[in-house]
C-alpha cells in the first residue's frame, strides 16, 4: 500500500490543527508556509476532511480551521481513509491462493492497526527527542 500526497499532506494539515487544538482557528495559509506546502493543494485536501466532520470551518478575518473532536479522538486511520479510501495492500484479495491471501490479510491487518492506534494527539506531541539513536558499532 502505497500512501500519495493526498494522505501525506492531509496528516499534515490535521497534525498542525492537532497541535494549534483550543488555541482557536488556524489558516490553510499558515499551514501551508510553516510546512512549505502549495496553499492550493491544502484547499483541495481539507474538503473531504470538512465533509468527513474531522475539521471544521471558521469565516471570517482570523477564520480558518479546526479539529471538530479532540486530538485524542482522532486517529491516523481516520484521516487516510477519508483521503485514500480502504486500507487494502493488494486489490482482487479473494482471487488469491489461500496462503497469499492469509498473508495480504495480516500485512492488511498490521497497517490497519497502526494506524488505528496512533491518535493525532501522538503525533502532534511527537518530538526529535523520540527518535531512536542511531547504532552504535563496535570494532
Amino acid at each position: 500500500m502505497k500512501i500519495s500526497t493526498k494522505g501525506r499532506y492531509g496528516l499534515t494539515i490535521m497534525i498542525e490543527l492537532a497541535k494549534k487544538h483550543g488555541e482557536g482557528p488556524t489558516s490553510l495559509k499558515t499551514i501551508a508556509q510553516a510546512n512549505e506546502l502549495s496553499e492550493h493543494y491544502l484547499e483541495q485536501l481539507i474538503a473531504p476532511l470538512r465533509n468527513a466532520g474531522l475539521v471544521k470551518s471558521i469565516r471570517g478575518a482570523y477564520g480558518g480551521y479546526e479539529l471538530t473532536s479532540a486530538p485524542t479522538q482522532i486517529t491516523a486511520g481516520d484521516v487516510i481513509r477519508v483521503l485514500e479510501g480502504p486500507i487494502t495492500p493488494v486489490e482482487g484479495i479473494e482471487d488469491e491462493e489461500p496462503a497469499k491471501r492469509e498473508l495480504w490479510i495480516r500485512i492488511r491487518d498490521a497497517i490497519k492497526d497502526v494506524l488505528d492506534n496512533t491518535t493525532l494527539e501522538d503525533l502532534a506531541s511527537h518530538s526529535e527527542d523520540h527518535e531512536p539513536e542511531g547504532y552504535m558499532f563496535y570494532i
